[in-house]
């Protein structure tokens, strides 16, 4: 064997060396990393980030999961009529209202969908921040031909190295190459190079900075925090809602009752009536106390039912199937009773204020307002020219040397400044033009958002008092609308009225009796829509309901209690008096 064939064959496994290790690399990477544990791995970086986003944003993390019982499952094994039997299913439940709000975090779809949503931003920012992790690669090509005149080869080429991406917007790429030919038949020699190269871009005009070319990886920075912000808030909100439809459902449930026990006054009504019509009545007013009792009825079967259908959607908001028999528990109106009418001592000025610096939806309004103007000078650096400085080296060798036996003067160097001037710039022209009025836009939204905010806090703390006057107005209806139908009764028995009168009276009475317990419900629920709609209302405390709420202790120190205007009224013409002399 002569040197020449010698260096050949020595080239030629240094390529077949290299061609194995890709090879080997590429089946190391396709059969070492599976589906699910892409899954895991997809899992760990969005949940890391979602951690340290909640610590800097909210000073604590949650545990925040979005798995559900069939996460676990491979899809396939999910087959449909396992679906149509879990829905299908029975049970009998009595949900207190810590236990519907445990069941509604656990299966609620709207719930579920928000955590994804909030995951999903997360797994966003993997990718952004993905592009800035340097690339690597690897390949190999193995070709075989014969030619017109019979000559049979085989080629290997082989390719492995990296590319990054720069903040600065520039980009770095290292390759690694090796071309093998050899031939077989016709004589011909084996022919094998091996190349290194490295190359530099970097842009100095258009896309420089990482102000400008990082903007994807900064809003995706920024939209994990919107996301964790509105997921803060729409727990708390979701939270409220649970407990406004649980409160009404309760107060539903008394409203059945006192519809109920007014029929079976009305059945008495009926009997004394029929009694009293042999001698004292008149037949028609027995008559009449029939036909009082026959609407009782009805009244109560619509009751029945508006608090069935009221269940049944409640059942959905909770992720029960609509065929649980599910039974509430009323002692939260007996818990309300007792903790009575907490006050919560603000003015439309305090509100605000402490409004400014607790709602997290307030804050991403302003970030979003921020965002607008970065996005302002993004499309304004899109009408620059391009100028980019390139630059390439590489080292080249042929026959019997490897990567490790490189002929350091042996090397070619290529570099440049390219110029692109702005002549064409019509679509960024239109970009431009088009940040500035979503900049515009955006200013409108906040200014909105404040104006909404402040008219949400002065509608609360109306409804508040008007909650309160109505409570203590019904309290005091209901202790006289007692009294009315007893001496109502008596005077009936006496025969100095008629049962209309006994109609009116039980009918005030189970009027007042729904309206008081309606009054009860309503200055709750305005008092925690009043803390919602400030920002402190904290969903997680056990018993939120009963709690007074997360108001600054300084400002229940200096503000006095609210006082007792109830038997206060504002006359026309102070609300509507003009100050002007």
């Amino acid at each position: 064997m002569n040197a020449k064939a010698s260096a050949s064959t020595r080239s030629g496994r240094s390529g077949l060396r290299l061609c194995q290790a890709v090879a080997l690399c590429g089946v190391a990477v396709l059969t070492g990393c599976t589906a699910a544990q892409h899954r895991r791995g997809a899992d760990r970086e969005s949940y890391k980030i979602i951690q340290q986003k909640e610590q800097a944003v909210l000073g604590h993390t949650n545990a925040f999961r979005i798995d559900t019982p069939y996460s676990s499952r491979k899809p396939d094994d999910i087959k449909s009529p396992e679906i149509v039997a879990d829905r299908m299913r029975e049970a009998k439940l009595t949900l207190t209202l810590a236990d519907s709000l445990r069941l509604a975090i656990t299966n609620s779809r709207n719930y579920q969908l928000r955590k994804e949503q909030l995951y999903l931003s997360a797994l966003t920012l993997t990718r952004e921040r993905f592009e800035y992790v340097p690339q690597f690669f690897a390949g190999s090509t193995v070709t075989g031909e014969r030619a017109s005149d019979g000559t049979r080869s085989v080629g290997v080429k082989s390719q492995a190295g990296l590319d990054l991406l720069l903040k600065t917007g520039g980009r770095v790429s290292l390759d690694l190459a090796n071309d093998l030919l050899r031939f077989y038949t016709g004589g011909r020699s084996d022919s094998s190079f091996s190349t290194i190269g490295l190359s530099l871009a970097q842009p100095l005009l258009r896309g420089a900075g990482a102000k400008i070319a990082a903007e994807n990886l900064t809003q995706a920075e920024r939209n994990v925090i919107y996301e964790i912000r509105s997921f803060g808030y729409f727990q708390d909100t979701f939270a409220f809602d649970i407990l406004s439809t649980y409160l009404r459902l309760v107060q539903q449930q008394d409203t059945v009752r006192n519809q109920y026990n007014n029929f079976q006054s009305r059945v008495t009504l009926r009997e004394r009536s029929v009694a009293l019509a042999v001698d004292r009545l008149a037949p028609f007013q027995a008559d009449l106390a029939t036909q009082e009792e026959l609407s009782a009825r009805n009244s109560y079967i619509l009751a029945v039912e508006r608090y069935r259908n009221t269940l049944d959607q409640f059942k959905i908001t909770l992720g029960l199937p609509v065929g649980f028999d599910v039974r509430l528990d009323d002692g939260v109106l007996k818990d309300l009773e007792m903790v009575g009418l907490m006050p919560v001592p603000l003015g439309d000025e305090q509100s605000i204020q402490l409004a400014l610096v607790k709602r997290p939806d307030l804050f991403n309004e302003i970030d979003t307002f921020e965002d607008s103007k970065r996005k302002i000078e993004v499309a304004a650096d899109k009408l620059k020219g391009d100028l980019l400085l390139f630059g390439d080296a590489s080292l080249r060798s042929e026959g019997n040397h490897d990567y490790a036996k490189f002929d350091i003067n042996n090397y070619r160097v290529n570099g440049g400044v390219q110029l692109d001037l702005p002549i064409n710039r019509k679509l960024e022209r239109n970009s431009y033009r088009s940040s500035l009025i979503s900049f515009e836009r955006q200013l409108r939204t906040l200014s909105l958002f404040l104006d909404d905010l402040k008219n949400d806090l002065r509608s609360d703390l109306r409804s508040l008092d008007q909650s309160r006057q109505s409570y203590d107005i019904q309290v005091r209806a209901k202790a006289l609308a007692d009294r009315r139908v007893e001496n109502s009764e008596l005077s009936l028995q006496a025969g100095r009225i008629q049962v209309r009168d006994v109609v009116d009276a039980q009918t005030s009475r189970v009027q007042a009796y729904n309206a008081a317990t309606a009054a009860l419900v309503d200055y709750h629920l305005a008092r925690m829509r009043l803390l919602l709609d400030l920002g402190v209302l904290k969903t997680s405390k056990e018993g939120f309901w009963l709690d007074a709420g997360d108001l600054p202790k300084t400002q229940a120190a200096v503000t006095p209690a609210a006082p007792d205007v109830s038997n206060q009224l504002i006359t026309p013409e102070q609300l509507f008096q003009n100050d002007k002399k």
